[in-house]
């Protein structure tokens, strides 16, 4: 998974160096108006610790994660 930002240009999302293959399906979150997301401190290391190990590799793909979410059923 890749994460990039970026603006509407001409109706278009433009990304800021990223480089995705010509087609690629992408899921594109904005906020509205001033939204904000606030999470607690809990929440915020949870998500860095899941930043850096994306950012070391240490990943599993869609498969094998529906599949365990599966067997803990």
């Amino acid at each position: 998974m890749k994460v990039a930002t970026g603006k509407i240009v001409g109706g278009k999302v433009v990304l800021d160096g990223a480089d995705f293959a010509e087609g690629a399906s992408v899921t594109v979150l904005a906020p509205e108006g001033d939204e904000a997301f606030e999470a607690s401190p809990e929440l915020e290391s949870a998500l860095l610790q899941a930043m850096d190990q994306v950012q070391r590799g240490d990943t599993i793909s869609g498969e094998t994660l529906l599949a365990r979410q599966r067997n803990r059923a």
